[in-house]
């Protein structure tokens, strides 16, 4: 007696027949892919913005250098202020693996555009005092006029930075600031220094005329040290023991660098609430998915009791209907990955970023549309294969 068997439905037979109930109602499942494609789409996009913000800083402090060290006074074992002594930095210049060492000095005083305006109106300024090897140390550069000289160092004359510049509305030099009951004269803006932002907002003097005009002692309250890559560690440990032979506690060492290495990694700190978002419309997608199934399921039972009556099995039903799910979930997913691509470049486009986008955004935003799929057509498919075949050609 000769046993039949059921057809086994090839893989290109699925694919054809999952197609076919999607292009009969092309209208529901476009909409049904949508929630898919808005939940990946605000998954791609927020992690290739915080990887290219993330890539835009890293590639400057690459620029930058990593080997710039900045020496400040702590405080005495009695909690008194400390004061670095006057040739600090020619102390640092004396060691192994030290390039250049430069130092600025905080006057105490405040800067104003004209002797009119009251003396507690600072703008968030501060007033300078700095040596000639300043600007080569920090790697800094002047965006017009030209920075101090030994003889520009000891008359009343001042170098902006670039934020100071801004907000005394002297972008480029010219002109007088008021500073310690007189007349400076503007010889220098500077390019921003994104290692040393506290000279953006400095108007700078050299220490002789700091001495002389605004009654400075000459101690620097900032010493920064350039040195080789190799040599960056050893010289940091030190720093604060030349500086401060006597007491090395009452010297602070730190790297400007990993502030711009905290920023790189801060610019992820809002990726899981933004994550969190795309996993909610994901999850919206992922029930429109299963509602659009579920309802398929309804309005075609004489669909399935016909092909029950041909021979069909439960297997290849309920596969039927898994693999619509799953092509739609892909549709869906493969939209959102493209247009979350999209939207990271038009954003990296419009704030000069560099575009990234990680290759496991992609792979990640397509695995889980499979198993969105997979899990909002369990069930669709499983009720699916489970309608008899006379209850479903009595169906209307």
């Amino acid at each position: 007696m000769t046993t039949l068997r059921p057809a086994r439905l090839r893989p290109t037979d699925l694919a054809r027949i999952g197609t076919a109930g999607l292009r009969a109602r092309p209208a529901r499942a476009i909409l049904a892919a949508l929630g898919i494609a808005i939940g990946i789409a605000t998954m791609v996009t927020v992690v290739g913005i915080s990887a290219s913000s993330q890539e835009k800083l890293l590639r400057q402090l690459d620029e930058l250098g990593t080997n710039l060290l900045r020496v400040s006074p702590g405080d005495s074992l009695f909690g008194d202020s400390v004061k670095l002594p006057e040739n600090a930095a020619a102390m640092v210049k004396r060691l192994d693996g030290v390039t250049n060492a430069g130092q600025t000095a905080d006057t105490g005083t405040t800067v104003r555009r004209n002797d009119l305006i009251p003396d507690g109106i600072s703008l968030g300024i501060t007033v300078q005092a700095a040596d000639l090897d300043l600007l080569a140390t920090l790697d800094g550069r002047v965006r017009h006029g030209t920075w101090l000289n030994a003889a520009t160092e000891r008359q009343p004359v001042v170098v902006l930075g670039a934020v100071a510049a801004e907000r005394l509305g002297l972008v480029i030099p010219r002109g007088q600031v008021w500073i310690g009951n007189r007349w400076f004269t503007v010889i220098g803006v500077l390019e921003k220094m994104p290692l040393a932002e506290e000279i953006e907002r400095s108007a700078l003097m050299g220490f002789p005329a700091a001495k002389e005009y605004l009654d400075h002692d000459g101690h620097p309250t900032t010493v920064y040290e350039r040195s080789t890559d190799a040599a960056v560690e050893g010289v940091r440990a030190m720093l604060a023991r030349t500086v401060s032979p006597e007491s090395p506690n009452e010297a602070k060492v730190s790297r400007p660098s990993d502030v711009l290495k905290a920023k790189a990694a801060a610019a992820g700190a809002f990726t899981g609430l933004m994550l969190g978002l795309g996993a909610v419309a994901l999850l919206v997608g992922g029930v429109g998915v299963a509602n659009t199934m579920v309802v398929a399921v309804l309005e075609r039972r004489r669909e399935i009791g016909l092909r029950r009556s041909f021979g069909a099995t439960r297997g290849q039903i309920r596969d039927q209907f898994l693999v619509e799910a799953l092509l739609l979930s892909l549709f869906g997913g493969g939209a959102g990955v493209l247009l979350g691509s999209l939207a990271t470049f038009g954003y990296a486009q419009f704030n000069t970023l560099p575009t990234v986008v990680p290759m496991w955004a992609f792979g990640g935003g397509l695995g889980m549309t499979v198993v969105i799929g997979a899990l909002a057509g369990i069930y669709p498919a499983l009720r699916a294969a489970r309608v008899p075949p006379t209850v479903a050609l009595a169906a209307q």
